[in-house]
């Protein structure tokens, strides 16, 4: 099992019987605006099937409110509820697209899944005895813009002076973390990771992710005015 992404592979024994299988879609194939189907046991009710679309793909683990999972979503407003975890969401084929797995309990109508390539990468490592990989660096951010420094400027009770410049607000370094063993500090706002111009949360946990455990990341930030760097070495993310 891999407890980041809450997934996991189960082997049965089926007693030479061919069991039915759920035919797997293709979640790359998706588009904003299909038909999402979820099937599930909503609040103890079983075999329930909910109808919906679509809203939106790749929606990142960190805007949905859940940034340990390190994933991209489907978003649908098919009605998930506490008991379609795990569950299909299918296509209007009868094809699996995903697997339900979070709600927003602020939100009515939001639900989102694991896109169904995503857990089938997910599975072949698990399957072969492998451990996923989730790289880290350790910092909780927020994406920045001249706007919101310029309004955070203007305000008169403001301790932290914000450069006007799209990039990420490094808001808290956890401890013992790449992040603090590198020297980033709170108030750092990221503008580049490996001479690429990073300007928001989700492109640079993107940038971490794909750049694998263990591997050295240089970091282009402003502090107090001034241009600095630094040299990261990504760390493997425990579960919490």
């Amino acid at each position: 099992k891999d407890t980041v992404t809450d997934l996991a592979v189960v082997k049965i024994d089926a007693g030479g019987e061919n069991l039915p299988v759920a035919a797997l879609g293709n979640s790359d194939k998706v588009r904003v605006g299909d038909w999402a189907i979820a099937v599930g046991n909503p609040l103890g009710f079983n075999n329930t099937v909910t109808l919906g679309i679509i809203s939106t793909l790749k929606r990142p683990s960190s805007a949905v409110g859940i940034p340990d999972k390190r994933l991209d979503f489907i978003q649908t407003d098919a009605a998930i509820n506490p008991g379609n975890s795990g569950g299909p969401l299918l296509n209007d084929r009868g094809e699996v697209i995903g697997i339900n797995t979070a709600i927003r309990p602020d939100a009515m109508g939001i639900g989102f899944a694991i896109p169904i390539n995503k857990a089938k990468e997910i599975e072949d490592i698990l399957a072969n005895g492998g451990k996923v990989p989730h790289p880290f660096v350790g910092i909780q951010m927020v994406t920045l813009t001249p706007e919101i420094a310029r309004g955070n400027n203007s305000d008169p009770n403001t301790t932290l002076m914000l450069p006007e410049v799209k990039g990420v607000l490094v808001t808290r370094v956890l401890a013992n973390t790449p992040a603090e063993r590198g020297g980033i500090r709170r108030g750092d706002v990221i503008v580049a990771i490996d001479s690429q111009e990073i300007i928001s949360a989700e492109q640079l946990q993107r940038k971490v992710e794909e750049s694998g455990v263990n591997n050295k990341l240089e970091f282009k930030a402003i502090r107090n005015g001034k241009k600095i760097q630094f040299s990261i070495v990504t760390g493997e993310m425990k579960p919490q």
